[in-house]
């Protein structure tokens, strides 16, 4: 914290879950330098405690899980890199593709080596830099009231975390450049339709639903998702004969773990297994 202000992101750990919430309601959970800051650093907490399995990352309030970069800091900044552009030079420089070293980088977006999954619990807007976030989220669950966007067309920006790259991956090409150019929202079962989100939950369940992704995940051995979500991501772009040879390292530590013999033994034995992480 600065200035005698509360945090920007809180993180709640409890059973192997990590809840990171982004907490500016007031502004529909908007985006500024300091919550980038903040979220890097639940992200390095994420990855190096061996005991959280899953994170949930979500917005406070019932309104947004967020509406992207906080403009009114934007164009405070570009006024000030406008008065004093060299002095400014530094977190001031426009917004392009990536983080690019401001504050918060690596970005969620951008962190293409975080080995363990995230859970999207979207609650109402999920616009412009918000939905990127989704976007770069292991699996999405919303309300029946989400709403979800890319406007950056329409105030003259491009979906620069992500979103003109992950949208046209995760979409049929021309669906995704008809949201990009326009600057349409989709809703909630619109974006299940098209395969965007995993699950659609009434707004009154949509914790027991997260809950419930959680707990499967849980269940599952620790080196076995970390080494499933790494050949994944990392196999997307390979030829297919390519991918079944590529070396993946979180594969190497499941393949010669304690867990790999744990679980075909427990099936055996007609137990649940005990996982190690080793």
């Amino acid at each position: 914290m600065t200035g005698g202000e509360p945090p920007r992101v809180r993180c709640e750990a409890d059973g192997g879950v990590l809840r990171v919430t982004i907490d500016r309601p007031g502004v529909l959970n908007a985006m500024d330098l300091r919550t980038h800051e903040e979220l890097a650093a639940a992200w390095d907490a994420y990855e190096a405690d061996d005991d959280l399995r899953v994170a949930v990352l979500t917005g406070a309030g019932r309104r947004a899980f967020s509406v992207g970069q906080d403009l009114r800091e934007r164009a405070r900044l570009d006024a000030d890199a406008d008065a004093d552009a060299e002095a400014n030079a530094g977190a001031t420089a426009p917004s392009t593709f990536g983080s690019r070293g401001r504050p918060g980088w690596p970005r969620l977006t951008e962190r293409f080596d975080l080995s363990k999954p995230v859970v999207a619990r979207v609650d109402g807007y999920a616009l412009g830099g918000g939905l990127e976030l989704a976007l770069a989220c292991d699996v999405v669950i919303a309300s029946d009231r989400s709403v979800f966007g890319l406007p950056e067309a329409r105030l003259g920006l491009v979906p620069g975390a992500g979103g003109a790259f992950r949208l046209a991956r995760q979409l049929p090409l021309k669906v995704a450049m008809g949201y990009l150019l326009t600057g349409r929202s989709m809703t909630a079962a619109e974006a299940f339709r098209m395969g965007l989100i995993n699950e659609v939950a009434p707004a009154d369940r949509l914790d027991e639903c997260v809950a419930q992704w959680t707990s499967d995940i849980g269940r599952s051995a620790p080196l076995a998702v970390r080494a499933i979500k790494e050949a994944v991501m990392r196999s997307l772009d390979m030829p297919l004969e390519d991918a079944f040879t590529a070396s993946f390292p979180w594969e190497q530590k499941r393949r010669y773990s304690a867990d790999a013999v744990e679980g075909p033994r427990a099936f055996a034995e007609k137990r649940e297994p005990v996982w190690t992480g080793r």
